[in-house]
């Protein structure tokens, strides 16, 4: 794959009060390339627990590369290659949730904790085109 047909992909995961803030950063860091800072920002629950968001945006065509690799070699991959088309909104945007406890393991599982937002490059930007872009990209 020469071009990644993506204009960017962001990926984020709370950290609760009860998880170790280090091995979900590593867990979001399964995904991403080792130059790639994450982002950290500190929230309150509704009951005035404590809550660390770790995001992460790549931009770069290695970057994404990168993640959509880690994705691929994913033992989900099949399943989000059917869902595309309730994957990809009218807006471009394919959505996959990840399983947090998987990805510190060193797998791409669906499930919940890492959320991955890639925006789709299609032209014209219709979701039937940005579909086929990503089945194309996770081929």
């Amino acid at each position: 794959m020469s071009e990644v047909p993506f204009h960017y992909v962001d990926l984020r995961a709370f950290c609760y009060g009860t998880e170790d803030e280090v091995r979900v950063a590593d867990a979001l860091r399964h995904f991403l390339p080792e130059d790639v800072e994450l982002e950290r920002a500190e929230s309150e629950g509704h009951l005035g627990d404590r809550i660390v968001v770790l995001s992460a945006r790549v931009e770069r065509a290695d970057e994404m590369r990168h993640v959509l690799g880690q994705l691929r070699d994913g033992a989900d991959i099949d399943r989000i290659r059917e869902e595309l088309d309730q994957r990809v909104d009218d807006n471009c945007s394919l959505f996959v949730h990840l399983d947090k406890q998987e990805a510190f393991l060193g797998d791409a599982k669906l499930g919940d904790g890492i959320a991955l937002r890639a925006k789709v490059e299609a032209y014209p930007a219709k979701k039937d085109a940005a579909v086929e872009n990503a089945r194309e990209a996770l081929s």
